[in-house]
């Protein structure tokens, strides 16, 4: 008897434990559409969000994971994770300007309670809460003020890594704040870029909102680019300029060239392939590109002035003569940010309408530049 007890209980068990594994295996969600980035995707079960981050950084060996929950949910013991995030986040940390416009479109810029270097902030909107001193400066992106960041307390830091975690960013994370790593940077596409404000819906509880304001950018940004291939002209393009003894400008695989591309320009150097920046001789970039039609971001330079000041030799260029040069450094906030390197990752639609309008100016005469502006002639 005692024997049939034992077994029946073992028989039990094992069928209690397989039907556990079955309806773990059978556990419902559904995959939130990621059409362009590759560095991210969000899983919605029932009870909690999953946001897996494909590419933390350069050259990472593994996803990280965060399951985003609310406080009285209780998260499987078959899930494996990096951080568990509670819901709803009343304060942040990020250490990005391209994270700020996330915030904006999903009115979730009050939740903003800390940032690194405040002056390269731009946008007016969270320019008012820092003047308000309702954001703290957090010092260096480098080296946190983990003082000022811990007496805060924000629910979440919103950061990045260029090669793996950094010891300023562990210290926080072993104080209990989650620090979840954003890779938006990675992209090598420009929607893939402006997609990634579907991570901070699922974060800030906004998926579906989200969802929307990337539509909106895909549908305007299509729409330009398919106006601009139906135009016959393709001005030829250059960019960048010398920093040193070396002329750096955008790969013809970087998502730079993509919005040469999409406005319907020829790139002079359209034919490289490579990660960061090209980087070539003046001689060479005189010799390939002093006949190009329009010069596209000559680094910090705002006029003509500061180039020749430079290097003498930038006159040599046809459009420097034809005045032709464009630049975003001079378009900034009060505090002296770029505006495009905040806001453009997040609007490429806006970025490739400037170009557009620069390449193309017949059909798009009336509208304004967000980003670009002639170089000052003086």
């Amino acid at each position: 008897m005692k024997l049939i007890i034992v077994l029946a209980f073992i028989f039990c068990f094992l069928s209690c434990k397989k039907v556990d594994e079955t309806a773990q295996e059978k556990r419902e969600f559904t995959e939130i559409n990621i059409e362009y980035a590759n560095g991210f995707s969000i899983q919605k079960f029932s009870d909690f969000t999953k946001v897996i981050v494909h590419s933390p950084w350069q050259d990472a060996e593994k996803d990280l994971v965060y399951l985003l929950k609310h406080k009285n949910v209780n998260i499987p013991e078959s899930e494996s994770y990096d951080a568990i995030i509670e819901l709803p986040i009343q304060k942040l940390v990020i250490t990005s300007t391209t994270h700020i416009p996330a915030l904006i479109t999903l009115n979730k810029i009050d939740k903003l309670v800390g940032f690194p270097n405040l002056d390269y902030i731009s946008s007016e909107e969270a320019r008012a809460l820092i003047n308000s001193g309702k954001v703290k400066e957090l010092g260096k992106n480098e080296s946190l003020n983990t003082e000022i960041l811990l007496s805060i307390e924000p629910d979440i830091v919103f950061s990045f890594a260029i090669e793996g975690q950094n010891k300023t960013l562990n210290q926080i994370q072993n104080s209990g704040i989650p620090v979840v790593y954003n890779g938006d940077w990675l992209e090598n596409d420009v929607l893939g870029k402006a997609e990634w404000i579907k991570f901070f819906g699922a974060f800030l509880g906004e998926l579906d909102a989200s969802v929307d304001a990337f539509e909106d950018v895909k549908t305007a940004y299509n729409s330009l680019k398919g106006k601009a291939e139906e135009l016959d002209n393709k001005p030829t393009v250059i960019s960048g300029a010398m920093h040193q003894d070396r002329w750096y400008l955008p790969y013809g695989t970087s998502w730079q060239a993509q919005f040469f591309e999409d406005a319907n320009a020829d790139y002079i150097y359209k034919h490289t392939e490579g990660k960061g920046s090209a980087a070539f001789s003046f001689e060479k970039v005189l010799q390939d590109a002093n006949n190009a039609d329009i010069w596209i971001s000559p680094g910090p330079f705002t006029s003509y002035s500061q180039l020749l000041e430079s290097n003498l030799h930038y006159k040599k260029f046809e459009a420097f003569q034809e005045k032709n040069i464009y630049t975003m450094a001079s378009t900034t906030g009060e505090t002296g940010g770029v505006l495009f390197y905040e806001l453009g990752p997040s609007r490429p639609d806006l970025v490739l309408k400037d170009l557009v309008k620069i390449f193309h100016p017949e059909i798009l005469e009336n509208e304004k530049f967000t980003f670009f502006k002639p170089l000052d002639l003086e």
